[in-house]
């Protein structure tokens, strides 16, 4: 008898989420086990506090449930005192996916939370935040004059961005001292790839800016460009790159490696490791090859710069990188609200801690009005050819 290879096709896809359901009522039970096994939790005071609310509270007409219920997964999320780890409601979803698109309204800033302060980890090349001469690692204080201490990332977001032609005070510490700087909005398209050859040896200076669901495809029309010029060697332009799509960053490192190379390690909460590795084409490969980083350099930034700087022992040169390396996954809760999660840390592939720690350049200079750190790139690279 002849089975239809539809018949079989939804055989195996019915097997196959029924298998991954109960995994996932597994993974659940577990949680279960250790939740409600723990002597001080309480989970029916979630519902007791709720109840109290609308039996006793003066101003019922306030209640705004579905405020409330926001708050309160914030609330959750926020105890775990990550500060990658952010829900974000209505307009923060909308807010996030135009960042990923790479065009938003606003100044132009990446920020962190770093030591429980709002910091700055890079100024967008050509942007308001750029142009108002902010730096990485600025601790940014007050937002219009209210403080930023118990401010989510998030929220801060929110309160930065804003139509174009507005303003935004953002109050600023620097070195010990705290000022205040005025910037203008403006709608903020990401720049991603850009070059040109500097020097007498026709040097490509290769900058890249930020990691958009479009960055590979720029990418890819740059190299095409340098393999089709008079260049001798590339300068990797990583400075001020906060980072963004992990995956575009290791698509490009397959540019610059050889297929089967190990790209990054990821390392979950079991301790479990996942190498992703290079599936070329490796085209850039052969050319002398020289990295600039700095204080703005973080996430995937320093997993392209981490990976090549391991793999073919390429020079570094400039400052020590933010040090942001662990990965978030995306989670829709539903079609308005979203969750951003720590799930695991990137390891280069020398397996060195990229969270906290940083890229030391092989040769830290300071940065001035001259570009020393890029002369000096020049410098180095000029003794490779």
């Amino acid at each position: 008898m002849k089975i239809d290879s539809k018949i079989i096709g939804l055989f195996f896809v019915l097997i196959s989420f029924i298998g991954g359901f109960y995994f996932h009522q597994y993974l659940l039970q577990d949680y279960y086990e250790r939740a409600y096994s723990n002597e001080n939790i309480d989970f029916s005071l979630i519902k007791k506090t709720l109840d109290q609310i609308f039996v006793n509270y003066v101003n019922q007409d306030k209640i705004d449930l579905e405020k409330m219920t926001y708050g309160a997964i914030s609330g959750m999320v926020d105890a775990l005192d990550d500060p990658y780890t952010e829900f974000f409601d209505p307009k923060g979803t909308e807010d996030l996916q135009e960042t990923i698109t790479g065009s938003f309204e606003g100044i132009g800033l990446q920020i962190a939370i770093r030591d429980k302060k709002l910091t700055a980890i890079s100024p967008i090349k050509g942007t308001p935040a750029e142009k108002a001469e902010l730096k990485p690692k600025d601790i940014i204080l007050a937002i219009n004059g209210e403080s930023t201490s118990n401010l989510s990332i998030n929220e801060a977001v929110n309160k930065i961005r804003g139509e174009k032609g507005t303003e935004v005070t953002l109050t600023i510490e620097r070195d010990g001292s705290s000022f205040d700087v005025d910037i203008t909005r403006a709608v903020i398209n990401v720049p991603t790839v850009d070059w040109d050859l500097i020097g007498s040896d026709n040097i490509a200076h290769l900058g890249i800016y930020h990691f958009s669901n479009t960055t590979y495809q720029d990418f890819k029309k740059v190299a095409s460009e340098i393999l089709n010029s008079e260049a001798k060697g590339i300068i990797l332009d990583l400075r001020g790159n906060p980072g963004g799509l992990v995956s575009q960053a290791v698509d490009i490192a397959g540019w610059f490696l050889n297929k089967g190379q190990i790209v990054i390690v990821e390392r979950d909460k079991d301790g479990n490791e996942v190498e992703t590795k290079s599936n070329g084409p490796s085209n850039l490969s052969h050319y002398p090859l020289v990295i600039l980083i700095d204080e703005g350099s973080a996430s995937a930034a320093e997993i392209l710069a981490g990976a090549i700087k391991d793999n073919r022992n390429i020079l570094t040169v400039g400052e020590k990188s933010f040090g942001k390396g662990t990965v978030q996954k995306v989670i829709s809760l539903s079609n308005k609200l979203t969750l951003k999660l720590t799930i695991a840390e990137w390891l280069t592939p020398n397996r060195n801690v990229i969270d906290g720690e940083g890229i030391t350049p092989d040769i830290e200079i300071e940065y001035n009005e001259n570009d020393s750190q890029l002369e000096k790139a020049l410098e180095e690279i000029n003794k490779l050819i």
